[in-house]
């Protein structure tokens, strides 16, 4: 008699028995055919109804809370559109406050009056330079900064005291006296 045990195949258990429901293995199971014959059930789609319901919620809800953010962002702009005005205005009525605080002042008043209308104080006499044109010369006088006026080194007192007592021992030449009328020749 022949013996009809098989030996055990690569990567098997050591006593697992071939038999009915078992796949030895390497070898592929066949795909169960649903259908009325089998008496399984048929298969049923991968998006229900249910599924269906549940994906358009969410799209509402993205939707929805897409313009919300998107008015929220809108929102968030115009207020900081609206903080940089304030800002703005708060300079100006600031830089107003202090023009007005200076017009109190009795000094910057009387400044203001020579400057803009030429008036003067009892006493006083008034000297326009007029130009080529025949019309008065603008007076271009205005304020420099600080930071670039060359500063004079202070120096002692001795050395002007000496510097004059030397000059007082070393007078200058005379020099010519200025030309009584000026003609524009070169003599």
């Amino acid at each position: 008699m022949a013996d009809n045990r098989r030996t055990p195949s690569r990567g098997a258990r050591p006593g697992a028995r071939p038999g009915p429901g078992r796949v030895p293995p390497g070898a592929r199971r066949p795909a169960p055919v649903a259908g009325p014959a089998t008496g399984e059930k048929p298969r049923r789609p991968r998006f229900t109804g249910r599924a269906l319901v549940l994906v358009l919620v969410l799209a509402l809800l993205a939707v929805s809370y897409a313009s919300s953010m998107r008015a929220y962002l809108q929102q968030r702009s115009q207020i900081s559109d609206l903080k940089a005005q304030i800002a703005l205005r708060q300079t100006n009525i600031d830089r107003l406050e202090r023009e007005k605080r200076r017009w109190h002042d009795p000094a910057y008043v009387e400044g203001q009056a020579r400057a803009r209308f030429g008036y003067l104080m009892p006493g006083e006499k008034s000297y326009v330079v007029i130009g080529e044109d025949g019309q008065p010369l603008d007076s271009a006088t205005t304020l420099t900064d600080p930071a670039t006026i060359d500063r004079k080194v202070p120096t002692a007192w001795w050395s002007e005291e000496w510097r004059s007592v030397q000059l007082a021992g070393h007078p200058p030449k005379p020099q010519a006296p200025p030309a009584s009328r000026i003609d524009g020749s070169k003599q």
